[in-house]
């Protein structure tokens, strides 16, 4: 019988790593099923574009994976048993159903995270999914010239979706409250850069600001004063879906999955984790972080491991890095910062039309690889030799 392998969830690093298992092996040996909630692929990259308006291309996973091996499943996940190794799924019908799996990749992602600060679930706009973009784009529309609009956070997604908006709204009054100085993580060019693109574009700047509750139409801050706010626009990070820690799965204290350098739990053998669903440690002994730069490799990894070990081959020994954060300041500007191994900033930085130039053609890039998810992966596919099962259905692999 088949051996089965389960990829749950179709971001970056889910649909990357389903197209490159099913590259790699034999359907006679292997049955791939791909599991998401909805049927195309969003570019969580471009949140920030459809959020102001801007159409976004539509990839449909039928046309993606239309002829390879992979059998898609549309349905939401709703439980993990890792002991028994199982999913639960939910249905967009309200069917429910459970699978079993010998080998299960999780790739389950992240979503915002309101770091329970009061009101922001209630009365804060996120951009870490389709859902919430478009929530925050039906408000950006129904905006009066003057408004004000308040994004807290100022990391990567924070200035992508102030910069964004000051540029798209130019009447809007745009500010950004950020809890340390303005890119105080780029280095001295990217951070000289970013202050004359916030300048250009006429947004305030609140740094070393902490938001301590979001109101319908203002932000406290902890110094007491506040901010005028008709649409807060909330970007402090992310957090990965509680399913994990409740799977039986170890996890780290934020619910990360604990994985050893090929993405496999360290807990559970036949359970491989990815993105940023992942607690994947990097050069210097750091975490990655949740991006698509750390999400995409370690998809690589995870399924070039499961290949390995069914196979025989070798096992993947390639070390995940970083070499640059790349940062959309608007349409027509941005900062490539050039970053050492361990994502720390160096003093090379690309700015202005070029930097922009750059970002887009990585933006398409990832896309590209997800919609030619069995492109660009140079071993042939080889016959499963690997370990023996733990189940009497995995025909005599596991991963």
């Amino acid at each position: 019988m088949q051996h089965r392998v389960i990829v749950l969830g179709a971001g970056y690093a889910g649909a990357v790593a389903a197209g490159r298992l099913a590259k790699r092996l034999h359907r006679q040996d292997v049955a791939i099923t791909l599991v998401n909630a909805e049927p195309d692929f969003v570019e969580r990259v471009r949140m920030h574009q459809l959020a102001v308006g801007q159409e976004l291309r539509t990839r449909r996973f039928s046309e993606m994976f239309a002829g390879t091996e992979v059998e898609l499943k549309l349905a939401r996940v709703t439980a993990v048993d890792a002991d028994r190794r199982t999913v639960a799924l939910a249905g967009p019908d309200g069917g429910v159903e459970e699978l079993a799996y010998d080998t299960l990749v999780y790739a389950l992602g992240s979503s915002w995270n309101d770091h329970g600060v009061p009101g922001a679930a209630e009365h804060a706009y996120q951009i870490a999914g389709r859902a919430g973009a478009l929530r925050l784009r039906e408000r950006l529309a129904g905006l009066a010239a003057g408004e004000p609009v308040v994004v807290v956070g100022g990391g990567l997604t924070g200035l992508e979706a102030a910069t964004e908006i000051a540029e798209a709204r130019p009447d809007l009054e745009v500010a950004i409250a950020a809890r340390g100085g303005l890119g105080d993580w780029l280095g001295p060019k990217g951070r000289q850069h970013l202050r004359k693109v916030v300048d250009r574009l006429a947004i305030t700047v609140h740094e070393h600001t902490a938001v301590t509750a979001v109101a319908a139409d203002r932000v406290g801050t902890a110094d007491g004063s506040g901010l005028p706010s008709a649409a807060t626009v909330w970007s402090t990070g992310f957090a990965v879906h509680p399913i994990a820690a409740a799977s039986g799965l170890e996890v780290a204290e934020d619910g990360r999955i604990a994985v050893d350098p090929t993405m496999r739990s360290v807990s559970h053998p036949e359970v491989y984790a990815i993105g940023d669903a992942a607690l994947a440690i990097g050069p210097g002994g750091r975490p990655l972080r949740m991006s698509c730069a750390s999400g995409v490799p370690t998809a690589w990894q995870a399924a070039d491991a499961i290949a390995a070990r069914l196979t025989g081959g070798k096992l993947p020994r390639t070390p995940i890095r970083y070499f640059n954060q790349c940062v959309s300041l608007g349409r027509k500007d941005g900062v490539i910062q050039y970053v050492t191994a361990d994502d720390r900033a160096l003093g090379a930085a690309l700015t202005g039309r070029l930097a922009a130039v750059y970002k887009e053609l990585v933006c398409k890039g990832a896309a590209w690889g997800v919609a030619n998810p069995t492109m660009g992966v140079p071993v042939r596919r080889r016959r499963t030799t690997g370990e023996p099962a733990r189940s009497a259905q995995a025909a005599g692999a596991t991963a």
